[in-house]
């Protein structure tokens, strides 16, 4: 579906068929930078979930009885048609969230890449195993199958990338897929809708829903209430997330839930700071700080902290930010003004409660400035709560022990980072800390289509990529075989 000037209405995808919502309504997306409209999106509610729901459904037997690989050859080609519509798909980024264009690409290379690791791991995502049985003559397997429709919730932050982390895998497994996309991103999520029906699946094995900001309660609920839903994947917010597993577990329904983040970067005083400064630098400023494993947390050895902070504060200074179609902007807008105002209390306050400010810290219309604040203290807000913005703290520690307790010292517990040349001592740290991703010498802000990513603690449960991520989206099974005595 190509929309043209008399067809500017994302729409959904319902069974194959791209229609309106049932009751014709329409809302708007805004341009973060502009302001100006970005996207006009159909607004389902309850009533077009259930029609959603039932195409899945109706779908699913077909799909999951298809040799593996069918399913992989429609997930190649979707990775195909993802990459040709790439320069698409990334104005489109640019224009509902404000990401500069560099991060559009980048968010479609990845989806691309996830869904050609799932198209090779169709027959893996269903391999079970033989269990040898006491009870002679028995033969006694557990068989890995697909569960049937699942539910995808998508966050706006990394629009087309994040539709990865579910999709493409639980498709893979054999399973029909209703996806939400974001309210702020519709055309984003309805390209790569197109791009999905463009590589041929039968009709109703993936649906899209778009829906106003105002009927997301309702769409969720008609989501996760149908009984045909046997998986919610979402993805956002750790406020929601909770709402989100509450609702789930009121029927009985698994959820893989990918939450908040308040990433921890360890300097240890043998770091080499110069790497160790560029990729803080990376890790806390790209996408403007919108997203969950970016560094919002530096905790720095006492030896080395105060030459750590004055080149990260310099460098953050070097920092251009403003529209993202602009090549020489490096960081585009906020999603929005309630973002902008949080950031700026956020600041105000931890600087009257005695931090530093270093750089930053002001908005610049719908942008903030890359913002370096020092003597962050444990009993902070900008220690405890997540910003989602191009913030970042810096605590000094008198050696790694007392780094390890300090970035332990969260309700989240997403991704991690250690900066040190002493390798064996870094590992023994990463087993230690509350994450469920931990990279050293490397940034926070990383994945990779074959390995597990989730987290613990406020940052949900549950696991997206590699053979975890295929496993969310199956039932394990045993059966025997007596022998003939």
């Amino acid at each position: 579906m190509t929309l043209t000037a008399e067809n500017a209405v994302q729409q959904l995808l319902i069974n194959g068929t791209w229609q309106h919502a049932a009751n014709a309504a329409v809302y708007t997306a805004h341009d973060p930078y502009t302001g100006g409209v970005a996207s006009r999106a159909a607004a389902a509610g309850p009533e077009d979930v259930v029609l959603a729901v039932h195409a899945a459904q109706h779908a699913f037997p077909a799909w999951a009885a298809l040799t593996p690989g069918e399913r992989r050859r429609v997930l190649w080609t979707a990775a195909e048609r993802i990459e040709a519509r790439s320069d698409e798909i990334s104005r489109a980024t640019t224009a509902e969230m404000g990401g500069h264009a560099r991060w559009g690409a980048y968010n479609t290379a990845v989806l691309a890449e996830k869904f050609r690791y799932a198209a090779g791991a169709v027959h893996e995502a269903l391999t079970g195993e033989v269990i040898p049985s006491e009870t002679p003559g028995r033969t006694s397997v557990a068989i890995r199958k697909p569960v049937g429709v699942i539910a995808c919730m998508v966050p706006w932050n990394a629009p087309a990338l994040l539709v990865g982390n579910s999709v493409p895998n639980a498709l893979a497994a054999g399973n029909t897929v209703v996806m939400k996309a974001s309210e702020q991103t519709p055309r984003t999520h309805g390209l790569i809708a197109e791009c999905l029906t463009e590589a041929g699946p039968p009709d109703g094995v993936f649906n899209l829903v778009t829906n106003a900001p105002q009927d997301a309660p309702a769409v969720v609920d008609a989501l996760i209430a149908h009984p045909a839903v046997r998986r919610v994947h979402f993805t956002g917010s750790t406020r929601v997330g909770r709402i989100i597993a509450e609702k789930a577990a009121a029927h009985l329904k698994r959820v893989v839930l990918e939450l908040g983040g308040k990433a921890p970067m360890l300097v240890l005083a043998d770091a080499d700071l110069e790497q160790a400064v560029s990729v803080a630098a990376f890790s806390s400023f790209a996408n403007s700080g919108q997203g969950c494993i970016v560094t919002e947390r530096v905790i720095v050895e006492r030896t080395v902290a105060e030459e750590f902070t004055r080149r990260l504060a310099a460098l953050a200074e070097t920092l251009t930010y403003g529209d993202g179609r602009d090549p020489h902007t490096a960081l585009g807008p906020l999603v929005g003004p309630d973002s902008t105002r949080r950031l700026s209390d956020l600041v105000e306050e931890a600087v009257s409660d005695g931090a530093r400010l270093l750089t930053g810290g002001v908005a610049d219309g719908p942008c903030f400035a890359p913002t370096v604040l020092a003597d962050v203290a444990s009993d902070m807000r900008a220690w405890r709560e997540e910003s989602f913005g191009p913030i970042v703290g810096v605590a000094v520690a008198d050696g790694p022990e007392e780094a390890l307790r300090m970035a332990n010292d969260s309700d989240f517990g997403l991704s991690g980072a250690i900066f040190t040349r002493d390798i064996p001592l870094a590992l023994d740290l990463a087993k230690r800390m509350d994450v469920g991703m931990c990279h050293i010498n490397g940034t926070t802000l990383d994945d990779e289509p074959q390995a597990p990513f989730g987290g613990v603690k406020g940052s949900g449960y549950g696991r997206s990529g590699g053979r975890a991520g295929l496993q969310e989206f199956t039932e394990v099974e045993w059966i025997t075989v007596e022998g003939p005595r």
